[in-house]
């Protein structure tokens, strides 16, 4: 039996859950088509926890503060805990080039209405006691960034959709996006076959695979990353640290203590590892160890509880694909999240609702051309 819906979402991950959501809360009727067996079993669940505005690109900025409201209520407003902590966010700087360059992007990101200020090595090192200040200029510090559960918010989320009325279905997978002219008519997967008025590419690491069924060439790319968690210890820091310096094996890194007390931590390999490969390295918690005890030398007595491997997929020049390409007048793509699906999925979910009914503002139409599926992709987003 053919099944007809007014949206139908390839991808039950960090965007597709929340764009299914705002979309049936809009009066949508709307399915959602992944072929794992339960929701936000990709990248969605190997997030690390970090959710930021402090970007600098007046898109992403946008987009993300828009999610930090919405994260920061979801308690009060969906009655479900997600693990939400307003702890902040910091970029602390050893090397003076570090220093010009934070200071430089602050004055854009002041532009595009981020708080963010710069603390000096004495105040830095009462947000994070017991810091390596040999050679510490300071660091910038965005108090309003945070941090939730990726495994909390996404149940919340899904089930929420349920309530609002989300059909699922799990453990299929798309197999044809049946085109006529330049709309799709049909999308067909290993158990059956359905028809919307609009569809959406929220596939993460296999968009690419979904543009192609449209004739499309979706430029994005996975590359694989790996973090750890310790056991849950007293709160002792602040912020999210992101070391900027580069080491052999990784351009930076980053890490935090969530809501439950547990130091999370994630670098980002150099040269980046193309392709999608679940498998935990025995090089990365070595590595790792080394980066984090030369930045704060107290976590030297914590124990590490274990270490797993996701992918961000990638864009060419750091920013999401976010439109329709000419290939294909009914299929939106919204793909390339680069890592950021979670801070960016809240935000970007009520946009893909928007665009799916006709309702954009002047601002989205802004937002959106940050995210634009023509651009020339020469450009490099600073934090991506």
């Amino acid at each position: 039996m053919n099944k007809t819906y007014d949206v139908i979402i390839i991808g039950a991950g960090s965007i597709g859950l929340p764009s299914a959501l705002f979309l049936a809360e809009a009066g949508q009727k709307v399915l959602v088509i992944d072929s794992e067996h339960a929701p936000g079993q990709q990248n969605n669940k190997k997030a690390i926890g970090g959710i930021r505005a402090t970007h600098s690109d007046y898109g992403k900025i946008q987009l993300c503060q828009r999610s930090i409201e919405l994260l920061k209520n979801w308690k009060e407003e969906r009655g479900d805990e997600i693990g939400w902590l307003a702890n902040g966010y910091s970029y602390p700087a050893w090397e003076q080039k570090d220093k010009d360059f934070l200071l430089d992007l602050m004055e854009v990101q002041h532009s595009f209405g981020l708080n963010i200020r710069w603390v000096d090595s004495k105040e830095y090192e009462e947000l994070v006691p017991g810091i390596n200040t040999d050679g510490l200029l300071g660091s910038t510090y965005s108090p309003e960034d945070g941090s939730c559960s990726s495994l909390l918010l996404g149940s919340s989320i899904y089930f929420h959709a349920l309530k609002a009325g989300v059909d699922f279905r799990f453990g299929e997978k798309v197999v044809e996006l049946k085109l006529q002219d330049d709309r799709i008519v049909s999308c067909k997967t290993n158990i059956g076959q359905y028809t919307a008025n609009i569809y959406v590419n929220a596939a993460g690491n296999h968009a690419r695979e979904i543009g192609a069924m449209v004739h499309s060439d979706i430029q994005v790319f996975p590359d694989n990353h790996e973090a750890g968690i310790t056991e849950p210890v007293a709160r002792f820091f602040g912020p999210m640290i992101v070391d900027m310096r580069s080491r052999p094996g990784s351009s930076n890194f980053y890490f935090y203590q969530n809501h439950e007390g547990q130091v999370v931590f994630c670098y980002t390999p150099e040269p980046a590892i193309l392709g999608v490969n679940n498998l935990s390295t025995s090089q990365f918690l070595p590595h790792c160890s080394k980066r984090l005890l030369e930045v704060y030398p107290r976590l030297k007595f914590l124990k590490v509880r274990r270490t797993w491997r996701g992918q961000y997929p990638m864009t060419p020049d750091g920013f999401p694909i976010i439109g329709f390409k000419e290939e294909c007048s009914n299929l939106l793509h919204v793909v390339g999240m680069c890592g950021q699906g979670l801070m960016m999925g809240p935000a970007t979910g009520e946009l893909v609702s928007r665009i799916c009914t006709s309702n954009l503002s002047e601002k989205d139409h802004q937002i959106l051309k940050s995210f634009d599926p023509y651009r020339d992709f020469s450009g490099v987003e600073a934090f991506k």
